[in-house]
C-alpha cells in the first residue's frame, strides 16, 4: 500500500506531503490543488512507462509545470510582500512516494546547454532518482541510485554501477529491468505501471464507450472506456456478480448484458418491464458513466492504485449512495484514492467508515480525508503541522 505521496515544484504544490489511506478522498474547492496532485500521481506512473519527459513537454515543458512563486515564502508569512529572491537552489520539479515495501522519488531539472542545436529545449531532464525501502528515504535504506547518467544499486556496504551513460530523457524504470541484480527496479516499475486512473469518461454521443467494438479478454478497463463491452463481459464470465448487483442496486432491478455478434461487442442495460435491452448508444450520460466507474472499479485484476477523478460528474442525486458503496467495496481489494468536491459523496462515503465489506480480504476500512486549500497561492493540506505532516525526505542532487 502506498502511504506517503510528496511533490515539490509542480504548479501550486510548492512542497506538499500527502498521507494515504486504503481508501482517501483528497477534497477542496476550486482551484485548491486537486486537479495538480492528480496530475503528479499520474506522471510518478509514467515514470514506469517512460512517458514522463514527454507528459511534461505537451504541458508546455517544464517551466510552465513549475511552481509560480518564491522559491521561500517564509517572509510572506510574516507580512513582507511576495517577492522573488535569488535562488539558492536548483530549478527542480520532485516527486514520490513512499509504500508497505519500497519507495521512489525522481528529481526532474532543466536541461543543460551544450552548444549544439536541438529543437528539444523544452524537455526536460531526469537529474536524480531513488528507490529505497521503509517509509522514509534515508541513506541507509537507498537500494537503487541514479545521478544524472550513472546508475548504481548497492552491494552490501558499497555500490555496483550497472549502467553509465543513461539519456537524461529516460527513466531508470523505463529502461533498467536485470532481476539478479537490480529486482527494486522491476518491483517498483510493476506497481506504478499498474496504477489506474479514471478521469471524466466521456459520455457524449461520440464517446468511445458507445460503438460496439471487438472485443477481447478484458480485465481492466481502459483509461476512455473504449474497451467498455469486452470488460464488462470478462466481469460477468469471471461469475463474481458483484457487477450485477451493483445495477441492479443503482437502476431498480437492471442487469447489464453484452450482446455479441462475430466477434463485435455491444454492451446494453436489461430493464425491468422494457421488451429489449437498451443499447450503449442509447443509454443516458448518467447511466452510462456509472456503468464506466463499476467496471472500473469492479475490475476483474484489481490494481495496487485506483485514482478516480471527480467520479460523481453528470450523475443523478440518487446514483450518489450506490456509487458510495461501490467506492467502498471496490477498496477491499484495491488501495482507492477518490478527488471530489461532492460533499454528497464525501458524506456518503463517512456514512459506513469502518464497515467491513464481508467479500474483502482487507477487513474494515477508514476513510482518509484530505482537504487542501490555499495559502499565498500554495496547496497546502488543511491542519497539516509540523508534528503532523508526514515523514519525508528529499535529498540533494
Amino acid at each position: 500500500m502506498i502511504t506517503t505521496v510528496a511533490v515539490s515544484g509542480y504548479r501550486s504544490l510548492r512542497d506538499v506531503v500527502v498521507p494515504l489511506s486504503r481508501l482517501t478522498v483528497v477534497t477542496g474547492g476550486n482551484g485548491s490543488g486537486k486537479s495538480s496532485l492528480y496530475r503528479a500521481l499520474r506522471l510518478l506512473a509514467q515514470c514506469g512507462e517512460g512517458q514522463v519527459v514527454g507528459s511534461l513537454a505537451r504541458e508546455g515543458g517544464l517551466q510552465s509545470a513549475l511552481w509560480a512563486g518564491p522559491e521561500s515564502l517564509a517572509g510572506a508569512r510574516r507580512g513582507a510582500p511576495v517577492q522573488g529572491t535569488v535562488r539558492k537552489g536548483p530549478v527542480s520539479l520532485r516527486m514520490g512516494y513512499a509504500g508497505d515495501d519500497f519507495g521512489y522519488l525522481v528529481d526532474l531539472g532543466l536541461p543543460q546547454p551544450t552548444g549544439l542545436p536541438t529543437a528539444f529545449q523544452r524537455d526536460p531532464q531526469i537529474k536524480r532518482e531513488l528507490i529505497f525501502s521503509g517509509p522514509v528515504m534515508r541513506p541507509a535504506t537507498t537500494t537503487v541510485r541514479r545521478v544524472r547518467g550513472s546508475v548504481q544499486v548497492r552491494d552490501g556496504r558499497s555500490w555496483s554501477d550497472v549502467t553509465d551513460g543513461l539519456a537524461p530523457y529516460r527513466s531508470v524504470l523505463g529502461e533498467y529491468a536485470d532481476r539478479q541484480l537490480a529486482p527494486e527496479v522491476v518491483a517498483v516499475r510493476s506497481t506504478v505501471r499498474s496504477w489506474r486512473f479514471y478521469d471524466g469518461f466521456r459520455v457524449d454521443a461520440d464517446a468511445p464507450a458507445r460503438p460496439p467494438q471487438v472485443g477481447t479478454r478484458t480485465p481492466g478497463l481502459s483509461g476512455d472506456g473504449s474497451d467498455l463491452a469486452a470488460a464488462v463481459q470478462t466481469i460477468l464470465e469471471s461469475g463474481f456478480g458483484d457487477l450485477e448487483r451493483t445495477v441492479a442496486d443503482a437502476f431498480d432491478g437492471a442487469r447489464p448484458q453484452v450482446l455479441v455478434a462475430d466477434g463485435v461487442f455491444d454492451v446494453a442495460i436489461v430493464q425491468p418491464g422494457m421488451l429489449r435491452p437498451l443499447r450503449a448508444a442509447e443509454l443516458s450520460d448518467g447511466t452510462l458513466r456509472y456503468l464506466l466507474l463499476a467496471t472500473a472499479l469492479l475490475t476483474v485484476e484489481p490494481p495496487p492504485l485506483l485514482v478516480l477523478n471527480e467520479p460523481e460528474t453528470s450523475l443523478h442525486p440518487s446514483l450518489i449512495p450506490p456509487l458510495a458503496r461501490l467506492i467502498r467495496q471496490a477498496a477491499g481489494r484495491s488501495q482507492i484514492v477518490v478527488v471530489s468536491h461532492s460533499q454528497p459523496l464525501i458524506d456518503a462515503l463517512r456514512a459506513d467508515d469502518g464497515a467491513a465489506d464481508p467479500q474483502g480480504p482487507q477487513g474494515p476500512q477508514r476513510l482518509g480525508e484530505v482537504v487542501l486549500v490555499k495559502d499565498l497561492g500554495e496547496t497546502v493540506v488543511e491542519g497539516q503541522g509540523m508534528l503532523s505532516r508526514p515523514s519525508w525526505e528529499w535529498g540533494s542532487r
